[in-house]
């Protein structure tokens, strides 16, 4: 079967679920909707960033992608700086028939446990258009949901299971992310939106609970940790200037408790330079995804990835894309409703081999 795809949105995961739509043997792009006047009319092909074209041009006319009346649109439209819209949209696309991949927001991974009121309209939405979504990537998603939970299944005993991201964002062109969200440039003492009570918990707290329940296990609570440190010298990153003094590093912990032992923890450890904290968790190669279990057997599991240009934080760009874009399938054959990696099966390269 050949899925009619909307790409929504051509930013740094757009672009690479575009190529990956463009590309996919069972994929057929019948449009994209792109924020900017500067992109409104540009060919596909172009805005994927690829040496051909392919006859889509991008358009800003939502109701027109609508009319096209696709299987699927694949979402990739920023939502930290704009939730209310993004919730709207998505609505939006379910109540009109439409299922959707999307890459936020990554609290809608997983829904069960969330604050009232988040994920009860999208989930009535996706019930009147009987149509279903599924959010994910690489982390939030297949990182720390279907890697870990498969790892799981090689164990005797598991007395702690720990996601952890080990990585360098100095190659990451995203301003807003790192600045705004996650307060690297900022003082130590800045409290930028990431580190609001509450939020590590909203962003990250659902893959805790998505763990357990993959392991069957009933957790007590989830409570929040984190630590920075500064830079030792003024440097530049791909996304702009660290001041000395300035926060360049960031580590943080979601830890879900059973009487008060962590029994599933999802771990940040991010910097800006290779140099700074020393003691905090080491990345295999340039950045990993580390899945840890302290149990029997003990085990580590590192995924490394990286682009054709070499840059692990590409490699995690296209990982995230892609997750959605091969998910598509599984996604248009789903019961209506929000579904996550617990209800679909393996998501597998399907066709994707070179010939």
């Amino acid at each position: 079967m050949t899925y009619r795809v909307v790409q929504w949105s051509t930013g740094h995961v757009g672009a690479a679920a575009l190529r990956g739509i463009i590309a996919h043997p069972q994929m057929e792009l019948v449009g994209v909707w792109v924020s900017s006047e500067a992109k409104e009319g540009r060919d596909a092909g172009e805005l994927a960033g690829l040496d051909h074209l392919v006859g889509v041009a991008a358009t800003q006319d939502a109701d027109a992608l609508l009319a096209l009346k696709p299987d699927v649109i694949c979402h990739t439209a920023m939502a930290d700086h704009r939730l209310p819209e993004a919730l709207a949209d998505l609505q939006r696309f379910l109540r009109a028939g439409i299922d959707v991949v999307s890459s936020s927001p990554v609290f809608l991974q997983f829904p069960p446990g969330l604050v009232e009121g988040l994920a009860e309209p999208v989930e009535e939405a996706a019930e009147d258009g009987a149509a279903s979504l599924f959010v994910n990537g690489i982390d939030p998603g297949f990182a720390n949901d279907a890697l870990p939970l498969a790892v799981s299944g090689i164990c005797e005993r598991i007395d702690e299971l720990r996601v952890v991201e080990v990585m360098n964002y100095d190659t990451y062109a995203q301003a807003m992310i790192l600045f705004d969200v996650m307060g690297f440039g900022q003082p130590l003492d800045a409290t930028p939106m990431l580190l609001q009570p509450g939020i590590l918990t909203l962003a990250w707290g659902q893959v805790v609970r998505q763990l357990a329940a993959g392991l069957d296990l009933e957790l007590d609570e989830i409570v929040e940790f984190h630590e920075r440190l500064p830079a030792t010298e003024t440097f530049d990153v791909d996304a702009g200037t660290i001041e000395a003094g300035t926060t360049a590093a960031l580590r943080f912990e979601v830890r879900g408790l059973v009487d008060g032992v962590a029994r599933v923890v999802l771990e940040h450890a991010t910097r800006l330079h290779d140099d700074l904290a020393p003691d905090w968790p080491q990345p295999a190669g340039k950045g990993c995804y580390r899945v840890v279990v302290t149990g029997a057997p003990n085990i580590i599991c590192d995924l490394q990835l990286w682009g054709e240009d070499g840059d692990h934080n590409t490699g995690a760009i296209q990982a995230t894309a892609m997750r959605l874009v091969n998910a598509i399938p599984h996604v248009a054959d789903a019961k209506p409703g929000i579904v996550t990696a617990l209800d679909l099966p393996q998501v597998a390269g399907r066709g994707l081999v070179t010939r």
